[in-house]
């Protein structure tokens, strides 16, 4: 659904959410749905969210953080190519959206169901590691080559960017998201 915008009649310090009229909608103005929010709470929200993400990128990286970060990403890494579902679980959060480059999206347990299956992951290798961490939150942006050989089949490896989100609670590091892109397969020499 498509909002527009609309200042509240003469001049007030609240505006209106109305649904965009669709082309050739005659429906008059006055039976379509209205929110009033206000402007002092929406902008309260704002500057607290503002200010919370300031003083959050501020602050300089935990060289430590960083180290473990990377730490429970290659250990995750290790338990995928070994196919070891104990590690796999170990290193994901529960509220796991992994998605792949094809658009498909994947929990926990589908990852986990997957590891049990029969394609094998032959190779993860990272280049162009970036790595920032905010807290218990760390973001890990990086290209990825992701060999893959599915039972009877020949190994395909995918060129991707991932971006990896990654919370620390009282387990350790755990990746709650992973988001990426297929690049365009490198040009052999």
């Amino acid at each position: 659904m498509v909002l527009k915008l609309k200042l509240a009649p003469g001049g007030g310090s609240a505006i209106r959410l109305v649904p965009a009229r669709s082309r050739g909608s005659d429906k008059p103005e006055s039976l379509r749905p209205r929110r009033l929010v206000s402007w002092k709470l929406m902008s309260k929200w704002i500057v607290a969210l503002l200010s919370g993400l300031t003083l959050a990128a501020a602050q300089p990286a935990d060289p430590n953080a960083v180290k473990e970060v990377l730490a429970a990403s290659e250990a995750l890494k290790q338990a995928m190519m070994a196919k070891d579902t104990a590690g796999v679980q170990k290193y994901l959060h529960d509220d796991l959206i992994y998605s792949h480059s094809h658009g498909q999206n994947q929990t926990k347990a589908d990852l986990v169901q997957a590891t049990k299956g029969k394609a094998t992951i032959e190779a993860i290798d990272f280049s162009d590691v970036n790595v920032r961490v905010y807290g218990t939150t760390a973001l890990i942006k990086a290209n990825c080559d992701m060999r893959n050989r599915s039972e009877g089949k020949a190994a395909v490896t995918s060129h991707l960017n991932v971006l990896l989100v990654w919370l620390k609670g009282p387990g350790g590091w755990q990746l709650v998201s992973r988001q990426s892109t297929l690049l365009e397969t490198p040009a052999q020499p």
